[in-house]
């Protein structure tokens, strides 16, 4: 399910991105397990947050820098 290896809060936005693409094919399947299928649901609702977080974090220097530009 983790194919990196790293922690959600560890990934970049590609990486999480890839993951939960990845997470949603294996869910999609149905080959698994109801308990398969809840770890990989976690592990991609942690990955959802973490590009949320990203893009808030970009969003917020783009209207520091367009703040510093008028």
């Amino acid at each position: 399910m983790n194919e990196t290896g790293a922690q959600p809060g560890e990934v970049d936005y590609e990486q999480a991105k890839a993951e939960i693409l990845a997470i949603v094919a294996q869910l999609e399947s149905g080959t698994l397990t109801l308990a398969e299928s809840l770890t990989a649901w976690e592990r991609a609702e942690a990955l959802a947050r973490r590009c949320q977080t990203l893009l808030d974090g970009a969003q917020a220097r783009l209207a520091g820098a367009v703040d510093e530009s008028s």
